[in-house]
C-alpha cells in the first residue's frame, strides 16, 4: 500500500514548495507532485522539480564515502567507510592548523539546500569553533539585502498573496514564468481584477512578451529611470505629500539630485524613448495600488546596492504603501528565525580572516596565508562562481585538500581528494521558510537515505566528534536545532513551533489583521523612515543620497570588449542543479547566444553560426540566434553551466554595497568562428 507524505522543495527559488511525495510499499518515492492544498503551491510545482525523482535516484548519484585514486580533475576515486573519511578529513584539518593555523582551512557552501538547519547551523558551529577562515556567502543577493535594510532597515515587502489586489505590476528586473512560477498565476489575477504588468528588463523574456508595456532598458540604467520617474512625478506635483512628510527622509536633498533627470537624459542612459518614460511615469503616478515587484538580476552588478536603494524609494513618493497590493518586494527574508541559537557564536574561536565566496579563484592562488584545506557543501563552485578558471586553477592545487560532500558527481567533485554522499531533502528533516511567500515549513523524510547518504547535521557532527570538541551544542539533535531556530522571542514565529509544524506542515507567519502590511509601525531605519538619504552609507565610502553611477568595466582592456553579456537563469536548470537530469536536458537543448541584428551584421554573423564569445579571463562558443529579444550591444545566454560554463568570463568584482557578486557586469566580444 503506498504512502503520502508532505516534503519541501529546498532548492534556492523564490517559491519554496510544498510537495506531495508517494512511496511504495518498498520505500521507494513513486510520484512527486505539488502539495493541493498549500495556499502558494495550489497544487503545481516547476518543470524541474517535476523531474525531482529522477535526481532522488539518478544511476550515478553518490551514495559511499570515495577517496581520489588519480590526478587531480581526472575524477577517478575508491569507496571507503565512513570511519576511514572522517578519520582523513580530521587528520588532514588537523595537520593544516598545526603547520599554517585554522585559517587555513576554508568552508566553502551557499544554496544547494536552503532547509534552516542543513544550510547552516552545525557546520556555522563546527568551522567557528575550529577558528576557520570565514566566508561571506554573497554570491545571490547581499547587494539587495544590504540595500533594503539601508533603505527600510529591514528585509520584508509585500506579501505576494496580497498582489491579487495590485493595480499595477512593475516586474523589475524578473522572469517569473522561469524563476518565480506561482508568482505569474498570482499576476495573472491580478490582471482579471485590472491590473496592468509592466515588465522593465534588458531581454524580451516569456514574461516580458506576455506583459502589457515591456521596457527593454539598457543594463545597469535602472536607477536612472527610477531618478527620471522621481523627476517628472516631483514636477508634475504628483506626490503624496503626507506620507513623504511621515515617512520619508531626504526628500529636499532628493528633489535636488533628479533635477538632471529630465526624459530626455533618461533616455539618452537607458535607451528607451522619452514617450516610453513619460506614459510608464504616469500610469505609475495615477495608479496608487502599484507594486514594484524586483527580482535579484538589477543587484548583480557592480551599482547593485545603489540601483535597488533608487528603486526602494519610489513608493515612497506616491504613498503606495498604504495600499493593500502596493508598494515595494524584492525578498521576504526577515521573518523572526533565531539564527544565533542555530549558529552559537559563543563557541567560536579566534578572529579569522573572512574570504569573499565571489573571489574563491583569488584565495585558493595567493600565497600569503594560503588556503591549504576546502571544504566543499550546499555549492558547485567550479561552475557557479565567477572568473571559473581561476577557481579550477585553484582547485587543480596538489597540495590543497578537498572535501566535498554532495548528491552527484559535479564539476567540483572531480577536484575532491575525499567525496562525502549527501542526503536529498526527501530523506532528511529540516525546516523551510520562504525569501517570498510568508510561510513556515516542516520537511520530515518520506524516504530512508540512499546508500550511506548523511546530511550537513550528522557529519559535522562526527568531525566534531572526531576533532574532540566537547562542546554541549555538537550533540544536538536535527529536532534540537528545529527547536532552537524557532524559539524566537520575534512575534512573527508566535504559535509557530516544531509540533504545530509537524501536525499542520505549514503555518504562515503571525501578524495583527486580515492583511500584511509589515511598516504599518514604522520603519526600522534609524530615522523609523524610509532612507533616500542614509547618513550610514559615509562610513561605507558611499554616496549617502540615492544616485545613479555608470557601470565601470573590470576588463584590463574595456576598449576592447564593447558588447555587455548577460546570463539569464533557464527555465530547465537552477544555476548548476538538475543540469544532469536527462528528461531536462532533452527538453533544454543546446544553450544558444541572443544576439541583436545590428550587432550580428556588424561583425558578419549569421543564424547559427559558432560564435567565439570572449575577454580577459576567458571564453566559451555558442550558437547564434539573432534576435530583436535583446537590445543593441547586449548579449544574453540561459544559463546551462553543465554545458557550457559562461563563469569563465564573469568577474570576481564585487557590488558596491553588501560584497555582492557581479556576474551582470560582464563585458565581451564575440566573433564569428569558421
Amino acid at each position: 500500500m503506498t504512502k503520502e507524505h508532505i516534503n519541501v522543495c529546498p532548492h534556492d527559488c523564490w517559491d519554496t514548495c510544498s510537495m506531495t511525495v508517494t512511496v511504495d510499499e518498498a520505500g521507494k518515492a513513486v510520484k512527486i507532485r505539488g502539495n493541493k492544498e498549500h495556499p502558494v503551491t495550489k497544487g503545481f510545482l516547476c518543470i524541474k522539480v517535476n523531474n525531482y525523482l529522477e535526481r532522488v535516484y539518478h544511476p550515478e548519484r553518490i551514495l559511499y564515502p570515495m577517496k581520489r585514486i588519480g590526478k587531480k580533475g581526472e575524477g577517478a576515486f575508491e569507496q571507503i567507510s565512513w570511519e576511514e573519511a572522517i578519520q582523513q578529513i580530521t587528520d588532514a584539518f588537523k595537520e593544516t592548523i598545526r603547520q599554517y593555523g585554522p585559517e587555513a582551512v576554508l568552508p566553502y557552501s551557499y544554496a544547494g539546500t536552503m532547509g534552516l538547519i542543513n544550510y547552516g547551523s552545525m557546520d556555522r558551529r563546527f568551522f567557528g569553533k575550529m577558528g576557520a577562515s570565514r566566508l561571506a556567502r554573497t554570491l545571490c543577493a547581499s547587494a539587495a539585502s544590504a540595500a533594503l535594510h539601508s533603505v527600510y532597515g529591514t528585509r520584508l515587502g509585500v506579501d505576494p498573496e496580497d498582489m491579487v489586489h495590485s493595480r499595477l505590476i512593475i516586474a523589475w528586473g524578473t522572469n517569473t514564468i522561469h524563476t518565480n512560477v506561482h508568482q505569474f498565476p498570482i499576476m495573472e489575477e491580478a490582471r482579471k481584477n485590472g491590473a496592468v504588468l509592466v515588465v522593465i528588463d534588458p531581454y524580451k523574456h516569456e514574461t516580458a512578451e506576455k506583459a502589457d508595456i515591456h521596457l527593454q532598458i539598457r543594463p545597469g540604467t535602472d536607477s536612472a529611470l527610477a531618478l527620471g520617474m522621481m523627476h517628472l512625478l516631483i514636477n508634475n506635483d504628483q506626490l503624496d505629500h503626507a506620507y513623504i512628510t511621515n515617512y520619508l527622509q531626504g526628500f529636499e536633498e532628493l528633489k535636488e539630485r533628479v533635477k538632471p533627470y529630465t526624459p530626455a537624459h533618461v533616455a539618452d542612459i537607458t535607451g528607451l524613448t522619452e514617450q516610453e518614460i513619460i506614459e510608464f511615469t504616469q500610469l505609475y503616478a495615477t495608479t496608487k495600488a502599484s507594486l514594484i515587484r524586483c527580482g535579484f538580476g538589477p543587484q548583480r552588478h557592480t551599482t547593485g546596492g545603489e540601483i535597488i536603494r533608487t528603486l526602494a524609494v519610489l513608493p515612497a513618493l506616491t504613498g503606495a504603501w498604504k495600499e493593500l497590493g502596493g508598494g515595494f518586494l524584492l525578498a521576504n527574508m526577515d521573518v523572526g528565525i533565531n539564527y544565533e541559537n542555530l549558529y552559537r557564536p559563543d563557541v567560536y574561536e579566534g578572529n579569522p580572516r573572512e574570504i569573499n565566496c565571489a573571489q574563491l579563484g583569488s584565495a585558493l592562488l595567493q600565497r600569503e596565508k594560503p588556503v591549504k584545506a576546502l571544504y566543499v557543501y550546499n555549492s558547485n563552485p567550479a561552475l557557479v562562481t565567477p572568473d571559473a578558471n581561476k577557481v579550477t586553477e585553484g582547485l587543480m592545487r596538489e597540495d590543497l585538500f578537498t572535501i566535498v560532500h554532495e548528491q552527484h558527481m559535479t564539476e567540483t567533485c572531480r577536484y575532491a581528494d575525499i567525496i562525502l554522499p549527501a542526503t536529498t531533502t526527501l530523506e532528511h528533516v529540516d525546516i523551510h521558510t520562504s525569501y517570498w511567500h510568508l510561510y513556515v515549513q516542516v520537511n520530515e523524510p518520506s524516504i530512508e537515505p540512499l546508500g550511506e547518504a548523511k546530511p550537513n547535521t550528522e557529519t559535522f557532527r562526527l568531525l566534531a566528534k572526531a576533532m574532540g570538541y566537547t562542546e554541549d551544542c555538537f550533540r544536538d539533535s536535527d529536532e534540537d536545532l528545529i527547536r532552537q531556530a524557532l524559539n524566537s522571542p520575534h512575534p512573527f514565529l508566535k504559535g509557530i513551533t516544531y509540533e504545530t509544524l509537524k501536525e499542520k506542515k505549514y503555518q504562515k507567519i503571525s501578524f495583527e489583521g486580515e492583511h500584511f502590511f509589515p511598516f504599518q509601525q514604522g520603519f526600522l531605519t534609524p530615522s523609523k523612515k524610509i532612507e533616500a538619504l542614509a547618513p550610514q552609507m559615509k562610513e561605507l565610502g558611499l554616496e549617502p543620497l540615492v544616485n545613479y553611477t555608470p557601470l565601470e568595466q573590470k576588463e584590463e582592456n574595456p576598449g576592447q570588449y564593447p558588447l555587455h553579456f548577460l546570463t539569464v537563469k533557464s527555465k530547465h536548470f537552477l544555476n548548476s542543479s538538475f543540469g544532469n537530469v536527462e528528461t531536462l536536458k532533452k527538453r533544454e537543448k543546446e544553450p544558444v547566444l541572443y544576439m541583436n541584428p545590428q550587432d550580428a551584421l556588424s561583425r558578419g554573423i549569421e543564424e547559427g553560426d559558432q560564435v567565439k564569445v570572449y575577454n580577459d579571463r576567458g571564453e566559451i562558443v555558442l550558437p547564434a540566434k539573432i534576435s530583436e529579444k535583446v537590445g543593441v550591444g547586449v548579449l544574453i545566454t540561459p544559463i546551462n553551466l553543465w554545458k557550457k560554463n559562461v563563469n569563465v568570463t564573469t568577474s570576481e568584482a564585487l557590488t558596491d554595497l553588501g560584497g555582492g557578486a557581479t556576474y551582470y557586469t560582464n563585458f565581451v566580444e564575440a566573433v564569428k568562428l569558421g
